[in-house]
This record gives structure tokens, sequence and C-alpha cells, in this order.
């Protein structure tokens, strides 16, 4: 396109064009206002405007009194300069007085303020913009407030602050506040809307509007109060039996301040003036001060307002009771039968076109409007009152006109009363019992029948808001909330929001201040002081509400206008109003027409006569197309204004496009909704449903159901923020649509799924065959129920078209190199592709149903289910079985989820997630088109007809499993052979009706998986190849004790093999090494609790189970621990056994007991070497050798605790026996320490890959297995290890390697990562480090803490070290320093002993200076390099020099400098170094025994 430029860099002079006319008549056209900046927004007063240009700049025309009484035409504003470089981003302008808002929230505001309009304190006029502080004293300290948006009325001003609650200040009933002195020249809170989210303010004349959010009644914790209101001292709740139901009426509203009086209206005078504010001045003396009663003109006014109440055209009390009773009466019988068509039926009960907007209609036949007003402006479609009988208003509203509130036209005053205290209560009582006769029979009616409206944000004061009737059962506790509805349940809307940056639909519409014309919307006249909630509009979805001088709109989502009196607005066909403006006798709508060229209406007074549009028609200004595409409209006072832009390289007509588009679509979800599945959804159709189909239909229909409420609820959202973006920046990288994106996708998604769903299981409802046609579109006179239920709810995929054509269209307008164009181009190819895949979707879902339909019976019925879709199936005999027989029949039939092998009756189920498919390669001999088909349990070969259908057929059954597998368009139809999948096997004989979930691969359990079997063992843990293999938890019950043993330990090739810890169930413990299912190698056991009955820990060498080899057993009931070697679980070869009584053996066993050579001392010393026959029993040659050294030698018969016989010889000891101490040490006759935990040396070695243990070979290849040995430690341990730890086995991967000789760098690095490999329990050494410490614990600690062991247990420590040598030892490996102990840091040594020859503090500590100084010396020449000390390295060090100096009164040496040092040397080096000294002798100190 030549001279392509981007759609934001359009003129100004195309865009925020400004058109105002007055009123209308067929001669009126809107006249264009040339500017020189676009307009961004606009506001209009009586007889003045605000516009809001491009760059924040702010205008004025009109009438301009506050300046002097200047007057401005609109083609030459007058700037406001104050507001110059403000940011103003928002402006406001009421009767006679304007208001703006910046971007940082400030407020201005100027004009006439002698009702405290302004927010100033000083009366009169405010000639330039004036900032207005918002002081929130609620909070410590308090803090100025920021406003978002501000609305200006007559005499008074609203403002939305960014907490989202409503600010008030001026004069007037209609500012909601507590308060009766006016004027209010200070914003206050409106605290009756505290705690509420506030989205918009709206000001009329004399009463005010606020937009608030709706709030889940989960979020509410309002509690029903049953006391007495504070102001009229009546009671909040009152509560009667009728029947078998407690019905509590809490509609109580206090009238206190509204008495009524006797006013008439006067004759129309089209606007308020000052004169006659004036003529009202004299309501109260001195205009200060709310109008009383007094006591003696109190029962007059009570008498006239009883007359009024009768006078009134609503039925007296008794009749609305039996009206209320007749209507009871036909409401149980509706809810009985609410389908019965002489009931009436909802859905036959429309009749009208589709385009049509939605008229809202009291379903009970009974008139819905709330009030009555005089002229079109609200075009009423007829008036409930007539002008003499016009409601009241309250005596403060209008005695505070003298502060501001200015009287109406039909507003007559006799004068000011006063009255006392409790002459207004009784005023007050009286009223409140004729209140109800005054006000409109359907709020009775939707209270007591149709129980609408009730509010569900947050709960007003009970004195000031009339709730519904809710019922109960009279034996049900009264709760907090109503809970219960009388009415049909019908489909309840979704309650929270969508996303949270969409505008939201669940909202409710408070208005209060003046009700003479019915502008309230409450079914009545009454003013209100405080905020109150027209209930009848809740559920509505108002989006924006508008007021004029004396009338009231809002704005729906579904493009309606509702009147004050509740009233849907009647427009012409295919109009959907979108944005609205009251003025102060017309009501200006911008609407949708027949094109995405927006339509302005008109309503109100005429320019020609004073007269009024005809009732529920609307005019049309007839150049409003010329005017171009209108983006907003406003009124005020007589006058209309409307912002446009014209459309340039179809930018701005693709946004309009994409916002009626929506709009419509909206509309038309919502007509659907309605009209069909509202109704369809109550309890009562659903249970006929489920009665007739079944449950599973029933909750298909409530899914899609509720699909379509989130869809439509989204569309919702989206068309009122369109709205929002038509009147903001319009950038459309902000479109919802671009950032949302998601959100949409997921929406239709889910929609689409629910739809095939509901048309697979061939749900059919009820005789609804004209509305459903109708609502379709479908002309045709024989299309099916079912036909029509897809064309309906399909009916919304189409709307993606619709936004992949308008961002295309919008994509166009900008350069392809701009951000602009991309979002969008992302967002075309995002929708389309949704689009395809969806459409794709309803095709399988229509395949899927006619194949039901066309293959009916119980045999194949059984697998249909909602979620299921047809993919193939081989009636046609495309595929077969191989080596089938001659007369079977195979049906194979695939779905999305599994694949069907049907033959004769019966049918084998393959679900896709743990089906394997590839094909087998084609022989040009054979002539065979196979398919090999892998399943957990069986595999099998399938046979195409044709290598067309081969290929067909591998890539459906390919693709179906990536799409169960990955999801749906997950990628070219290759699924992976390893898979996560759950399975039952039932052909298997080993796992027969076990299940099995996790990691697979090829058919086979391979990963990490759970295996669960019938009897009630479970497996966790490593599969492999079908069996289990690595680390595993198992548990296998055991039903006599009905506990279960548990194993949690390594496995291989389905047994257990290798370091586990299993728990049997009769309470022992075993952990050590298993090979296949038995204990073999090291382990411990233990029975028993530690200071149970039958407690004992055995630790040491298994085989086949049984214990063998050398192992200690610590028997803690008897109190005996032996040591020794084993034989199939008894004690067999030399051992040592202990007792807590003080003996010790040592010797030869068998069969478990002390038979043979052996060695006995007891507790005094006394030993006993010969032979034995049994436990503790000598018998045969012994000597017998005493403490003091007598000996007795011979033979020895009995046991040793009870008596010995003797048959030898007595001798008294030789001086020079030399061998005699030798011969009574113990330790001769145990095993050698070198024979003692051979199994954990060979279970280390073998964890390092060696065969051979000891062989220089051998050690190689075990430390060239360290890393891999590390690597599988690593991934089988059961313990999630931290980061450091997973560091730290890392660096122990990587071996240090030196070569040539040795140094000390490379010395220092092996000792370094044998010390770190020993510390980590990863590591076979640490590993075999850590086990060694348990073993020698379990040896010499407890009974085996004896000293007869201690020599045995140094022993122990050596063969350690000797074999753990062997282990370390690789060649060439890094020997010590040849450094002797003697000659190591000698002349260190040497100079710390000079420090007892000096005398002076001061020389001492030159004496442990030199000392450090030949320490770094020296270490400095052992590494070649600078060596930076810590003290890690250097106090243990300092203190072995310390040590090997060996000074003589070393405490006195440091006391002395200690208390003699100069006090400047304490933080320097040399103090730093005392220190060092003085905390190596308090260690020495601590060490001393």
């Amino acid at each position: 396109m030549d001279d392509q430029r981007s759609a934001s860099e359009e003129s100004p002079r195309v865009r925020g064009l400004l058109y105002l006319w007055r009123g209308y008549s067929s001669s009126v056209a809107p006249e264009r206002v040339l500017l020189t900046r676009p307009v961004l927004q606009a506001a209009l007063g009586i007889s003045h405007g605000i516009l809001l240009a491009e760059g924040g700049l702010v205008f004025s025309f009109g009438e301009l009194p506050w300046k002097q009484d200047l007057k401005t035409p609109p083609t030459d504003p007058l700037l406001e300069s104050a507001l110059s470089g403000r940011g103003v981003v928002s402006v406001a302008a009421g009767s006679f007085h304007c208001g703006a808002v910046t971007q940082d929230g400030t407020l201005y505001m100027w004009g006439e303020n002698s009702s405290g309009q302004c927010g100033l304190l000083e009366s009169g006029l405010v000639s330039d913009p004036r900032p207005v502080n918002l002081v929130d004293s609620d909070t410590l300290p308090p803090q100025v407030t920021r406003v978002l948006e501000v609305a200006c009325g007559e005499h008074h001003t609203l403002a939305l602050s960014a907490q989202h609650e409503v600010w008030a200040w001026g004069s007037g009933c209609q500012l909601g506040l507590v308060t009766s002195v006016f004027p209010v020249r200070r914003p206050q809170k409106v605290e009756h809307l505290a705690g509420r989210h506030v989205l918009q303010v709206a000001c009329g004349g004399f009463h005010s509007l606020a937009l608030v959010k709706h709030v889940s009644p989960q979020d509410s914790t309002w509690q029903a109060d049953t006391g007495k209101c504070g102001e009229c001292n009546q009671q909040l709740l009152s509560m009667f039996d009728k029947e078998d139901h407690v019905i509590i009426n809490n509609s109580h509203y206090c009238p206190l301040g509204v008495e009524l009086v006797n006013t008439r209206p006067g004759p129309w005078s089209g606007q308020a003036s000052r004169s006659d504010t004036e003529a009202t001045s004299n309501v109260l003396p001195n205009g200060r001060g709310p109008a009383t009663l007094t006591s003696k003109d109190s029962l007059p006014a009570q008498q006239q307002a009883l007359r009024r109440t009768k006078s009134s055209p609503y039925p007296g009390e008794d009749e609305l009771k039996d009206y209320l009773k007749r209507r009871s009466r036909h409401t149980r019988s509706l809810m009985e039968h609410p389908y019965n068509t002489q009931a009436g039926d909802l859905l036959a009960s429309v009749d009208r076109g589709s385009g049509d907007p939605i008229i809202f209609t009291d379903t009970l036949g009974v008139d819905c409007s709330f009030a009555t007003m005089e002229g079109a402006a609200c075009a009423a479609p007829y008036q409930v009152n007539s002008a003499e009988d016009t409601g009241s208003t309250s005596s403060l509203c209008e005695s505070s006109k003298s502060e501001g509130c200015v009287p109406g036209p039909r507003a007559n005053h006799t004068g000011s009363v006063t009255a006392s205290r409790e002459g207004k209560e009784e005023a007050c009582r009286f009223e409140s019992k004729h209140m109800k006769a005054s006000s409109s029979l359907t709020g009775f009616l939707l209270d007591e029948v149709m129980m609408a409206g009730r509010r569900h944000s947050l709960p007003p004061l009970p004195s000031h808001v009339s709730e519904p009737y809710f019922f109960l059962p009279a034996s049900s506790a009264l709760p907090s909330r109503r809970t219960t509805d009388i009415r049909p349940p019908t489909m309840t809307r979704k309650k929270e929001e969508v996303a949270e940056s969409l505008p939201s639909l669940n909202t409710e519409v408070w208005t209060w201040g003046r009700g003479q014309e019915g502008q309230l919307g409450h079914g009545d006249q009454l003013p209100r002081l405080q905020p109150l909630c027209i209930k009848t509009l809740n559920g509505e979805e108002v989006v924006k509400v508008a007021a004029g001088t004396h009338h009231s709109l809002a704005v729906t989502a579904q493009c309606q206008v509702i009147t004050q009196h509740s009233q849907a607005v009647t427009m012409s066909e295919g109009l959907r109003v979108w944005d609205v403006a009251a003025g102060q006798d017309h009501s200006v709508f911008l609407a949708d027409g027949d094109c995405c060229q927006p339509i302005l209406c008109y309503s109100g007074q005429q320019v020609s006569t004073f007269s009024l549009a005809p009732l529920g028609q609307y005019s049309s200004p007839g150049s409003s197309r010329s005017m171009g595409y209108i983006s907003s409209v406003c009124g005020g006072g007589g006058s209309c204004l409307a912002l446009a832009d014209h459309n340039v390289m179809g930018f701005i007509s693709g946004l309009h496009e994409l916002a009626a588009a929506d709009r419509k679509f909206y509309c038309r979800l919502r007509d659907i909704q309605k009209r069909s599945l509202a109704d369809l959804c109550s309890n009562y159709v659903l249970e006929s449903l489920s009665t007739v189909l079944g449950k599973t239909s029933s909750l298909l229909f409530q899914s899609l159901a509720d699909s379509h409420n989130r869809l439509c609820h989204l569309m919702g959202q989206h068309s009122v923020s369109m709205t929002a973006f038509l009147h903001g920046g319009r950038d459309v990288k902000s479109l919802v649509i671009l950032k949302q994106a998601s959100t949409f996708l997921d929406t239709y998604k889910e929609y689409c799924s629910s739809v095939g769903n509901f048309l697979v299981m061939g749900v059919l409802l009820f005789n609804l065959l004209e509305v459903l046609r109708h609502l379709s579109e479908c002309s045709a006179d024989k299309v099916s129920l079912g036909d029509l239920l897809v064309l309906l709810f399909y009916m919304p995929l189409q709307h993606l078209h619709v936004y992949n054509r308008l961002l295309l269209k919008l994509a166009t307008c900008f350069d392809v190199s701009t951000v602009e164009y991309q979002k969008l181009q992302e967002g075309c190819s995002r929708y389309e592709a949704l689009s395809v895949s969806l459409g794709r979707r309803q095709k399988e879902a229509e395949s899927t149903n006619q194949f039901w339909k066309t293959n009916s019976g119980k045999t194949i019925d059984v697998l249909r289910r909602p979620q299921r879709r047809l993919v193939c199936e081989s009636s046609d005999k495309s595929l077969t079985l191989q080596n089938a027989g001659r007369f079977s029949v195979n049906w194979f039939v695939l779905f999305n989820d599994l694949l069907v092998h049907a033959q004769f009756s019966s049918h084998h189920v393959y679900p896709l997630v743990t089906l394997w498919v590839e094909p087998i390669t084609e022989e040009a001999s054979s002539n065979l088109y196979g398919i090999k088909v892998t399943t957990p349990e069986e595999s099998f070969t399938l046979l195409a007809s044709s290598p067309q259908e081969k290929a067909r057929w591998l890539r459906a059954m390919n693709q179906a499993v990536e799409a169960v597998l990955m999801g749906e368009d997950s990628g070219a139809g290759v699924p992976a052979d390893s898979r996560t999948a759950s399975y039952v096997f039932s052909k298997d004989l080993l796992l027969k009706d076990a299940s099995y979930s996790g990691r697979w691969l090829s058919g086979k359990p391979h990963g990490k998986g759970t295996m669960k079997w019938p009897d009630g063992r479970t497996y966790t843990g490593t599969f492999k190849h079908g069996l289990k293999d690595g680390y595993g938890d198992y548990f296998m019950p055991n039903k006599t004790l009905n506990k279960c043993d548990r194993y949690q330990g390594h496995w291989k090739e389905g047994k257990m093999q290798g370091f586990g810890k299993y728990k049997y169930a009769t309470g022992e413990v075993y952990e050590g090494s298993f090979h296949e299912n038995m204990r073999q190698g090291h382990g411990m056991l233990s029975s028993g609790k530690l200071i149970g009955p039958s407690s004992s820990v055995f630790i040491g060498q298994w085989l086949q189970d049984k214990k063998t080899g050398y192992g200690v057993f610590d028997n803690m009931t008897r109190g005996e621990k032996y040591m020794g070697l084993w034989l199939e679980d008894q004690r067999h070869g030399n051992g040592v056994l202990v007792t807590q009584t003080g003996l010790y053996y040592e010797g030869a066993f068998s069969n478990n007991k002390m038979m043979g050579t052996g060695f006995l001392m007891s507790e005094d010393d006394t030993t006993f070497q010969g032979e034995f026959s049994d436990d503790w029993t000598p018998n045969g040659k012994g000597t017998l050798s005493m403490p003091h050294g007598d000996v007795i030698e011979g033979l020895f018969t009995g046991e040793w605790t009870s008596g010995l016989n003797i048959t030898g010889t007595y001798r008294k000891p030789d001086l020079y026996d030399a061998d005699r101490k030798e011969r009574t040490q113990p330790g001769r006759l145990s095993v050698p320490p070198e024979m003692k935990w051979r199994a954990v040396f060979s279970e280390c070695w073998s964890r390092l890959g060696c065969e051979a243990p000891g062989l220089p070979c051998e050690r190689r290849k075990a430390w060239e297995n360290i890393a891999v040995t590390l690597t599988s430690g690593r991934r089988d341990s059961p313990k999630v290890l931290s980061r450091s730890q997973t560091r730290m086995l890392e660096k122990l991967e990587l071996i240090p390697q030196h070569c040539g000789p040795v140094t000390a760098r490379s010395y220092d690095l092996v000792r370094r990562y044998l010390a770190k490999a020993c510390e980590t329990p990863l590591h076979p050494l640490g590993w075999l480090v850590e086990t060694l410490v348990t073993a020698y614990r379990m040896t010499y600690v407890g009974v085996g803490s004896t000293r007869r062991l201690r020599q045995q247990a140094v022993d122990e420590i050596k063969s350690f070290i000797n074999r753990i040598f062997q282990l370390v030892r690789y060649s060439p490996l890094p020997r010590p320093l040849p450094i002797t102990k003697d000659a190591c840091w000698a002349s260190a040594v040497e100079t710390l002993q000079l420090i007892s020859t000096k005398f002076t503090p001061s020389d001492k500590l030159q004496v442990i200076r030199q000392t450090f100084e030949e320490l770094t010396q020296e270490v400095q020449a052992l590494f070649h390099k600078n060596i930076m000390w810590s003290m890690d390295d250097l106090f243990p060090l300092f203190l072995y020099v310390v040590l090997r100096a060996r000074i003589k009164k070393l405490g006195s040496e440091v006391s002395l400098i200690d208390d003699l040092m100069d006090p400047s040397l304490q933080h320097g080096e040399l103090g730093l170094m005392f220190t060092t000294l003085k905390a190596c002798y308090f260690q020495i100190q601590q060490e001393s025994p």
C-alpha cells in the first residue's frame, strides 16, 4: 500500500471530533465544533461545558458567571490555564460548577460554591480551578486519598477514591452522609458504602447513583441482627409462623428525618434557577439546620400522610394480603408443575426475534415500574401515578434546599415546622406502618414470591435498607444469610470473574437523595438519606449509570437501557445501546445499527415546541451518520454533545465492528441462555432428565450449561471492555482478546469439549423444537431436534472466524515492522488455529455420534463415554488379525483413548496410553503389510489390506497415542517409547489384578513407578524391563500378625539385592546386604526394643539368610555380648563372650556352646585356661590362676558359677616365672583383627566394581569407577540431596592425579580428597568409614566396654587403618613427608622456650612474635610460596609448638603478660599472637586429666 501509515499516526483532524446540538426536531442537525486539538472527553452543565483535549488541556465554554459573567462560544473555548501541565485525565460538570481529576489522583474544583459543592471553605464563586483534598481520618496519620473519578450535580459533588469508596460534599439529602448540618464544605466519606467496591458514581440534580461490584455470599460475614433500630426504636427483624415455615422479615427502613409533608407538583419550569432557590430560602430560619415538626403540628402531619396513603392508587393492606395469599397458592402450584403450559412456560412466553433487546417484564403479570415521572426523558412505557398524587419528599431534604438542595419543579412547600424528638419518633412509627402501602406492589411480590434482588454485596446497616423475606423450615436454625429460594431454581451464574483485568458484570445499583419523581428506582417516591440498593436490578449486569436532573438511566451488558422505573427501553429491532447520557429533560443513546457505524437516538424535550417525543419512540438525528464513528455522548441542560472519529485506513471502523460484533454475539448468547438453558437447568427438568436418560446425561447437560455460562460471561465482559476501549486510548496492544488470549482459548476449548460430550452421548431433551429452530436460525422444517441442538450449541464457535477476520483487518492498518502488527498477527494466528482445531473436534463428535447410532448394542454400548471419540474402524475389513481363523470375525475400532478388538460377542480393550505400535518391514515375497502392536501383557500383529491402509492405520494409531500422552496437536504423531501411564494387569499370573502406575518402556514397566497387588502388597521404586530393579519400597502384609513386612533397599532382576532395610512384622529390623532375596554379606539385625524383655542386636556377616562368619551378638536380655565366629546361626569357632557381671571368656565354641580350649577370667582377675564342655562349665585339664599368683593345675569339672571339682596340684607363684603374666592376659584365643569385618571391606570393593580385592590392577580399576559409583548412588538415593551435597559429590567424582615425584601440593590434594570422601556417606569410602564406626561402637559400647577388651579394640583400629590404606593406595600413592616428630618445627619450639628467660612483658611478646615468624618461614620453604595464615591452620600448629616446648609454669607466664601488657598492644598484631598463646594454654588445661 502506497504511503502506508500506522493507525496511531492519524491526523488530529480525524479523531476527537466534537459535535454539539440542542434538543431535537426534524430541522436540527449536530453542529461540528472546529478545534485545534482532538477532544478526549466532554461534560455539559446547565449552560456551560467542559472539554478535555489532547495533552491534558481543559477548556470551558458557555455562560461562565464565576469568570465575571464571561460567555464564550464552543468554537472559541476558554483555556483553564491553572490546569495546564497538571496531566488532567477526566472532567465533570455540574449545573453551575466543574471538576477535573489529574493523573496522580488530585482533584480540582471551580465554579459556584454557595452550597459547598466545590469542597472549599469559602462560599460564593471560585473563578479558577483549585485543588481539593480528600483526607481519610480513619488512617493514622490521616492521609490524602487519590481520586479516580468525580461527578457533579446541582448542589453536590461525589468523588470515587482509589480505594473505590465514595466521598461527598455540598448540600442536600443526596450526599448520603450521616449529618444534619449543611452545607458540607469538606469531602466526607459515605460510610454506608464503606467496604464496598464502587465502580462508578453519577449525580443527578438532587439524587445520586453508585454502581457497586457484587460480592459473593461466601465473602460476606454479615450476621442477622435481632436488635432494634437505634433511631426509631423499631424491631429490625420480625418473625411469624406460617404453616410449616417461619417467615422472617428484615425489611426495616428507618424513616427518621424523612417525614412526609403535603407537597404537590407545580408547573413545569424546565430547569431550576436561582430565583427558585431564593424563593425557598424561608423554609429554614437563617438557612441553617434541618426542618423539624412541633408536637402541636405532628398529628395533623400524620393524618395528612394517612390520607395521602389511602388515596394512593396502590391497593390497601387488606387487599394486599388477599392478593399475596392468592399469589402464594399460585406459586406453590408453579413449583409443583413448573412446566405446565397453563402455568406459563418461560420459553413460550418469549415472543420476539433474537436480535431484539431483552425486555425485562414481570413474570407475575404485575406492573414492574418503580415510580412515576412526568416527561419522556426516561421513555417509560406508561405512567403509574397521576400528577396530583405524585409522592412525597422529606422535610429534611426540602429544608436543606436553603443550603443547596434546590426544590424540583413540582415541589411546593407551605412553610417550616419544628418538632421534638418524641414527636418525630412517633411520626416515624406511624409512617412506617403505612409506608409499605405507598410503595410499589411489585416490591412485595418480588420479595414474597420471586425472592429477587437479594443483594450479595456487603450488607448495609439494618436501619437503612429494605431486605426481602426469606423462608425457613420451622425446625431449622436461622442462618446468617438467606440460603433457600422458593422460585424454581435456575442455572446459577458464575460467582467469580473469569479474569481480574476484565470488567465486572456482577453489579448492583445504589441510589439515594430525592425521590419525588421516582428517580431512585425503589418503587416509591420517598427520599433516601442513605444509599439503598435497587434490588430488582441485581443480576441485570448493569455496566453504566447516568443521571439527569430528575431521571436516571442504566445500561446493561445486554445493551439494554433501564429507566428509573426499572423498565427496559424498547428500541427498534437490531439496535443495541452501549452508551447513554442524561440531560435536564432528555436522554441521548448511542447504539449499534445495521452496520458497524454507531447510531444516535434521542428522547425528551423537543426544540420547536415544549413537548415530548412519543412514548416508546426514539428519534435519531438525520445527520448522525455523517458525523463519523461516534465513540461517546454527553448531555447536560438542554444540550447534547458527541465525540466522533473519522475512519482512516479502516482502523476506526475495524474497532467499532469488533465491538459491535461482540455485543451482538453476547446478546445472542444471553438470549440462548435465558430462553433455553436457564429454564432447562431447573431441578425439575434435571431430575426428569436423570430419570429418563440416567444420571450421566443430567451431569453432561449441567456441564454444558456451566461451560456455556462461563463463555457467555466472558463474552459479556469483553463486550463491555471493548466499549471502554473505544472511550480510551485505543492502543491495540491492550486489547483484551490479545492480552488475555489464553483465557479466551481455554474457555472456548472447554465449551467445545462439553458440547462434544453432550453430542456423543446422544442426549435429547424435551419438545423444544420450535424454540430451538428459532434460536439456531434454521429455516428447514424437517430438521430433527438433535440437529437443531448441534446447530445451536456449536453456534458460538463461528465467532472465532469473526475474531480472525477483524484482527487481520486491524493488522493491515499497521506497518509490518511495528509491534502492533506483530501482536495482531499473532492473535489472528492463534484464533485461526483454535477455530480449525475446534472444527475438527466438532467433526469428530458428529462422526462418533453417528457411529454409536449405527452400531448400537449392549456389547459395544458399554464403551460409550462422553469424552471418547471415534478415530477409525475396520468394518470394511481394512485391518485383520494375523493367523486368524477362517471363520473368525475381527473388528478393530480405534478411539481417541482405546483400541477395541471385537470378536463375535466379546471384545478386548487396549488403552492407548499403554499401546506401542511399530511397522513390520515389508518383504517382497510375502506381500504382507503388518503392524506390530505391543501391550503390557501381549503382542500381536495386524495385517492391512494395502500399503495405503497400513500407512493410514499406522498414522492414526500413532497420532492417537501421542495425543493421549502429550495432548492434542502436540507433534508429528511419533509417540515416545518411554512414557508414564497406569495399567491393571489381568492375564499375567504373577501380576494378575495388580495395578501399576509409573514409567514404561516398550510395554514393560521401566523406571520409577508403583505396583499394587490385590492382597495388599505394594512396591514403590524403580523397575527395569518389567522387574523390580534399583531402589524401592516394598510392603508385604502379614495376615497372622495383622501387620506388614517392609523392605526399603535395592533390587536386581526382581529380587532383593544390595543394601537395604527390612522391617519384619514381628518387630525385628535388619539393615544390611541382600542377595537374591536373602540376607547375605554384612548386616545388623535388631530384635525387640532396647529395654524390652527379648531385645538383642546382631551385627556381622550373613550367608544365605543365616549368620555365618564374624559377628557381634549383644543379648541385652541376658546381659551378654558375643564377639566371634558363626556358622548357620550358631556360635562356632573362636570367639569372646563377656557379661555384665564381669565374666570374660575367649576360646572355642561349637554348636552354640563353649566347647574346647578356652580362657575364662572373672571380675577379680581370677583366670582359668583349659577345656570346656558347655557354657561356663570347665571339663578336663586346665590351670586356675589366682590374682595374687597362686596356681592350681589338674582336672576340673563342674559349673563356674556354682562350684568346681578339682583334682590337681596347687603351687605358689614363682618369682622367676616370666611367662605367668603372658598366660593370664586375654586376647590369645580371640579372632584375629584381620579376620574381623571382612564382609564390610568386601562390600566396599564390590561397590567399586572389583572382583579380586587387593591387587594393584583392581585398585586402579576401583578408582576409575568412582565417578560411576557416585552417579548411580546419587540417582538411587531415596533422599533428596541438597544443592551443597550434590556439588560435593560432583567434586568427588574428579580423582586427584599426579605423576613424578611426590610434592607437598600433590600430597595435600590427596589428603583433602580422602578427608572429604570419608565424610560423605554416598562415597564408598564414606560408607566404609560409617559402617566400621557403627560396628566398632556395637562391639565396644555397653557390655563390651570392659578393660579386658582394650587391647583388642586398639588392634582392631590398627587393622582398619591398614586395610583402608590398602584400599585407598593406588599407584603411585604420595607418601608422608620424611620429617620426624623431633625435627618438626624445631626452630619454632626453641624460640618459644626463650620466653622463660625474658623479664618484661614486651620482651616476652617479642619472643612470641619470633616464634610465629619461624613457623611462617618453615611453611613458606615447604610450599615455595607466601602463606596467609587462617586460624584453622595456625591454632593446631601453634598448639603443637607449645606442647613440644614444655614451658614450665606456662600459666604464670600468661598471667604476667596479661596483667602488665601495654593496653595499646591488645588489639594489634602482638595482641592477637598473645591471644593465640593464651587459647593454647586453656586448651591444654581442659585436656589435662
